[in-house]
């Protein structure tokens, strides 16, 4: 039994250590491959010194490898949304929180555009069915519907979230050479105009 249970600890070593190199090895090459769809699970098994079974067995499939790549690159934001302090944090004002919980989103994405993008056209269908992206919109529609007098929180969500999205941040930034403080502003500016829609707003729009 001894022996057994000394084979599985050092089984579940080699696991996590191969896990380590591999998520190692694809954020070294999505940070610097030309197309995210020039990276290969066979790149990724060479680089971390593993197989393609490893890869398969830890992660299920490429789409797997780039949500735990994201959610690893992600996890210091969730951090500071869940217990930080204002603005990210809970104990935010909700108009203050809103275009902070979005520039976080914003610069995340300009920071990982490739990894971001491959996620997001990745093969599991629309990127709005993608556990991140509902978890995003979920927080954002809680908050806004801390904001009285806003018109339809879910909604709204989904369209500040729309200003985030993948693609449109690596159009901006790669062919249209937007400036990533001038991108933050416009951001910015977009949502202080969205918020400022109250009822007002929301009657003409129904009118």
């Amino acid at each position: 039994m001894t022996g057994s249970g000394a084979t599985e600890r050092r089984s579940r070593k080699d696991a996590a250590r191969n896990r380590e190199a591999v998520l190692a090895a694809a954020d070294d090459l999505f940070t610097r491959c030309g197309s995210p769809e020039d990276v290969t699970m066979a790149d990724v098994a060479a680089a971390a010194g593993v197989g393609k079974g490893t890869i398969f067995r830890a992660f299920g499939d490429r789409a797997g490898l780039l949500r735990a790549l994201y959610e690893v690159r992600l996890e210091p934001i969730r951090e500071a949304v869940e217990a930080g302090p204002p603005p990210l944090g809970p104990t935010a004002a909700p108009r203050d929180r809103v275009p902070a919980l979005l520039d976080a989103v914003l610069c995340f994405k300009l920071d990982n555009r490739r990894l971001a993008l491959a996620l997001e056209e990745g093969g599991s269908g629309s990127p709005y069915r993608a556990e991140h992206y509902g978890r995003w919109h979920g927080l954002l529609q809680a908050v806004l519907e801390q904001i009285p007098g806003l018109p339809d929180s879910d909604f709204t969500a989904h369209a500040l979230l729309a200003a985030t999205r993948a693609d449109l941040v690596e159009h901006l930034a790669g062919e249209e050479r937007v400036p990533r403080e001038k991108m933050r502003a416009q951001l910015a500016d977009f949502t202080a105009r969205l918020l400022a829609c109250g009822p007002p707003c929301g009657a003409a729009a129904g009118e």
